[in-house]
């Protein structure tokens, strides 16, 4: 059973959608009682980092993940600012992260963008897995991922980002430091490999 975190992101149902596609339970956690006792936990992330905290505050999501993610070792995977939150900062804005892989979630250097529009980064992006890991088991790597952000997330220690995607230059494009998974692309949006990223983590 995957618990998913809902704490007004727009990219739930489409999530759902997915699992139900792939015959997985799951749950809908609308506060942080909900979140307790879960087998797997499922965050996802649409909008800015300062409003994603937040929301899980209001919600009464941050204590009761800090339990079960770090006391019982639940696996948890983030996606898109899902997986930003995790770190320890951003320079989007100006509240502590949940801080379960450490790092910081910066800006593209747009001066070292030869695109236009050069931000957000949108669209599909190949990936380079770095560490193998059963979250990325079966995918398509030159086909990759849909992405959709102008941040990414800088691992203090460069063992847990476990794929690289280039956009100028590269950044991480997923993490991984023990219980706890973070993809910066949507694999809602992602056709086939996104349907195996997910199917991978409900195996985990």
């Amino acid at each position: 059973m995957i618990t998913i975190i809902n704490y007004g992101s727009g990219n739930i149902k489409a999530i759902c959608n997915i699992y139900d596609q792939l015959k997985v339970p799951y749950k809908i956690a609308k506060n942080g009682d909900e979140v307790v006792g879960a087998e797997k936990l499922f965050l996802p992330g649409v909008g800015a980092f300062d409003e994603t905290i937040s929301k899980l505050d209001e919600y009464g999501f941050r204590e009761k993940l800090d339990v079960e993610v770090l006391e019982k070792k639940v696996p948890i995977m983030g996606i898109c600012v899902g997986m930003q939150v995790l770190a320890e900062s951003s320079d989007e804005g100006n509240l502590k992260g949940l801080g379960y892989v450490k790092g910081h979630v910066k800006k593209f250097d747009e001066s070292l963008l030869n695109f236009k529009p050069k931000l957000p980064h949108m669209g599909w992006n190949s990936i380079e897995i770095t560490r193998e890991t059963p979250l990325l088991k079966d995918l398509d790597v030159e086909r990759g991922f849909y992405f959709l952000h102008s941040y990414y997330f800088e691992c203090r220690d460069k063992n847990d980002s476990i794929c690289t995607a280039s956009y100028g230059y590269e950044f991480t494009a997923a993490v991984n430091f023990q219980n706890v998974y973070g993809v910066q692309f949507h694999p809602e949006k992602s056709h086939s490999n996104g349907v195996n990223l997910l199917r991978n983590f409900a195996l985990i």
